[in-house]
């Protein structure tokens, strides 16, 4: 460890992760969930694009957009619990200053390409809903193929100037991260420079992209509700509100953590440091756990085809 403030003026290229600050005599404890979310988020998800992928009845635009998800699960929680893993069984948190920078855009970006393939998941719903006749029409593999691109470059594209920002900084406060991972602006607090850019910057993002996904994901739900409520029959309506019932879930559980984690980092000054850890290792944790749950259980195509593959025989 170093001192709380170096006075060579020299940039730290070395840092060291705490993992849980405060809880260090828990990290064993504390491993537990994190090993078990992971070990879930891996199988659950890996079954789910399995299945999906294996299986041509589901070649169809949900069904993909929801293998898009499982694939960004898997690499959003492969780039932290491993490491965490580490730090709370090892003590192994040295990290270099290039590896932290890495860590930071795959996390970021693959965040918001989450963010990005539950939009257009709304949208897929939107069209499904209110022009039916038209939903294979529009949604082809092709157009698919060049929504994932998309959202790929528009993940990386407003994560990459992020890594500009933190490049330009002199790390001369201290070479102690108190996470469980690293994070741009927790990062950024360690240098001696001016960091209001990089604060406004990281707000730009998120209005540009997270909170302009949920302002979009609203309007097409109320294009669907006013849709679905024109329907006559009461049955016809349950069924087909049910079947926006898993992305509504999934929905929830991904903007709520996420977004409050991202604004108590940067505003949260009054927060506990080991408050915001934690909230920041919750929206890591949960959703890809969850998700492959909640949609095996609530998409009636799924469940059936991972019947048949776990209990072959079953008719």
């Amino acid at each position: 460890m170093t001192m709380p403030l170096n006075r060579t003026g020299v940039s730290h290229t070395i840092f060291r992760l705490l993992g849980i600050p405060g809880f260090q005599d828990l990290h064993l404890w504390i491993s537990l969930p994190f090993f078990i979310s992971y070990i879930i988020s891996l199988l659950g998800n890996g079954l789910l694009l399995f299945i999906i992928l294996s299986r041509r009845s589901l070649h169809e635009p949900m069904y993909l957009f929801i293998s898009m998800l499982s694939g960004a699960d898997i690499f959003l929680s492969t780039c932290i619990v491993p490491q965490a893993l580490a730090i709370f069984w090892f003590q192994a948190g040295e990290i270099s200053l290039d590896r932290c920078l890495t860590q930071i855009i795959f996390i970021s970006a693959t965040f918001i390409s989450e963010s990005g393939i539950l939009l257009v998941m709304a949208f897929d719903r939107y069209i499904a809903i209110c022009s039916p006749l038209r939903y294979t029409a529009i949604l082809t593999h092709a157009l698919i193929g060049k929504i994932g691109v998309a959202i790929f470059l528009r993940s990386y594209c407003t994560v990459l100037p992020v890594i500009y920002l933190l490049k330009r900084l002199t790390f001369c406060k201290s070479n102690i991260l108190p996470n469980t991972a690293c994070k741009d602006i927790m990062l950024a607090h360690l240098s001696c420079n001016d960091i209001r850019i990089n604060i406004w910057y990281g707000f730009f993002i998120l209005m540009l992209t997270l909170v302009l996904d949920i302002v979009l994901i609203f309007i097409s739900y109320l294009f669907i509700l006013r849709a679905v409520f024109r329907i006559p029959s009461r049955d016809a309506r349950a069924k087909t509100l049910n079947t926006c019932g898993s992305h509504i879930c999934v929905i929830l559980h991904f903007y709520g953590p996420g977004i409050f984690s991202i604004l108590t980092q940067r505003f949260g000054r009054h927060v506990a440091l080991s408050v915001q850890v934690v909230l920041g290792n919750v929206y890591i944790l949960i959703p890809p756990m969850l998700n492959p749950v909640i949609y095996g259980v609530k998409t009636k195509q799924i469940r059936e085809q991972l019947v048949h593959l776990l209990i072959p025989k079953h008719k």
